[in-house]
């Protein structure tokens, strides 16, 4: 088993949704921490934990990005966090593979499957191993308490309920502790 920490310089952990159902507007979150511990050898014994500060929250639109952190949908100010946690990996590290585990928005969990796939391996200039996996998934954000929505005069609603998880992650393996001498 061998300790990964995400490189959150050459990472990107975005979200998109449909606005007025009919464009997509992205966003991403800029601050976040995530550990996976790897058995390359049994993949069904890896792990991943990943901490996203919800107000780190980014859309370009400083006004979208405002309400996203209010109590109308994060609700930041008493949920600083988002948490996921694996509870399941099926599949080959080297290829595709699935990862379901635990997502906890506004204090509110619920299983979620990601579908995941190594991207490549390599050793940066400074001798660091390197690992990156892209990831996808879908949730109902309405599940998570996130319900503020506003219908539209024609029909449908301003924003979709449907949320789409687009992960693209790099990991560097934990340096070794050193043996007490």
């Amino acid at each position: 088993m061998s300790t990964w920490n995400i490189d959150p310089t050459h990472s990107t952990v975005g979200f998109s949704v449909k606005h007025l159902m009919i464009s997509t507007v992205r966003g991403r979150f800029s601050d976040y921490s995530a550990t996976l511990n790897l058995d390359e050898a049994a993949p069904a014994n890896s792990s991943l934990e990943v901490t996203i500060n919800a107000a780190s929250v980014d859309t370009r639109t400083e006004q979208r990005d405002n309400h996203l952190r209010s109590a109308d949908f994060f609700d930041v100010a008493n949920h600083p966090s988002l948490t996921f946690k694996s509870t399941k990996v099926d599949g080959k590290l080297d290829g595709d593979f699935t990862v379901t585990g635990d997502l906890t928005i506004r204090g509110t969990t619920r299983p979620i499957t990601l579908k995941a796939s190594f991207e490549g391996a390599g050793q940066d200039p400074w001798g660091n191993e390197r690992k990156a996996f892209s990831a996808s998934g879908k949730i109902n954000r309405e599940e998570f308490g996130l319900t503020w929505n506003q219908a539209l005069e024609a029909g449908g609603l301003l924003v979709s309920t449907d949320v789409k998880f687009e992960l693209e992650v790099q990991f560097v393996r934990a340096a070794q502790a050193r043996q007490a001498a």
